[in-house]
């Protein structure tokens, strides 16, 4: 009877130490779903750029969930393309960064010649954009004045500011104040006249 028992223990073991190997390999299963995704999601575009650029691209077409993420696979996959031709070419010259000039020659290798002018562009347009930024920043450390005498100029700026639009709302309501106040003698006046015209009825 003894032994009967133990081995109904042994047997509810094994089904209990099976159960939680089963749930610990789903359970690992999951995690390594959920690890592939977000890896996923960090080497592509950032869905909400991509939804924008299709906005402003087609702004009076309605594009599907699935043809969006095909959309966004594509980039992906253009993205990598040319990156690890570029990469390659890095490579052979034996230098540490990636520059423009490779990634223009990957285009070329690639057979996407049509792009790099647009490519040339966008370079040219996005160097403006940081010079633009270097010089505001050059202008204001030129300036001669200290970052928190600066941020105590702003604060004041901020206060005037709040100062006169609390002042143009103070104004607003006493203009309202006023109209309402005549508003209400003229109906009183209105109401005197009527009063008297029917006592004189």
């Amino acid at each position: 009877m003894m032994r009967n028992e133990s081995s109904d223990e042994d047997d509810d073991r094994s089904t209990l130490s099976f159960d939680s190997s089963k749930t610990a390999q789903q359970n690992s299963n999951l995690a390594n779903a959920a690890n592939a995704e977000r890896d996923d999601d960090e080497l592509s575009i950032p869905r909400a750029a991509l939804n924008k650029m299709i906005k402003e691209l087609t702004p009076n077409i309605r594009v599907a969930n699935d043809s969006r993420e095909l959309i966004l696979n594509c980039c992906t996959e253009f993205i990598h393309l040319v990156a690890t031709e570029a990469n390659d070419l890095c490579n052979k010259q034996q230098k540490k960064t990636i520059s423009h000039e490779h990634i223009f020659k990957a285009l070329d290798n690639l057979g996407f010649s049509s792009y790099k002018e647009e490519a040339i562009a966008v370079l040219e347009e996005a160097k403006k954009v940081a010079t633009n930024k270097r010089q505001k920043k050059s202008r204001l450390e030129n300036s001669g004045i200290p970052e928190e005498e600066l941020f105590l100029l702003q604060q004041q700026l901020f206060a005037k500011a709040r100062l006169e639009a609390a002042q143009s709302d103070l104004k607003e309501w006493h203009e309202m104040q006023f109209r309402l106040q005549q508003q209400q003698q003229l109906q009183q006046q209105q109401q005197e006249v009527d009063d008297d015209d029917n006592y004189n009825l």
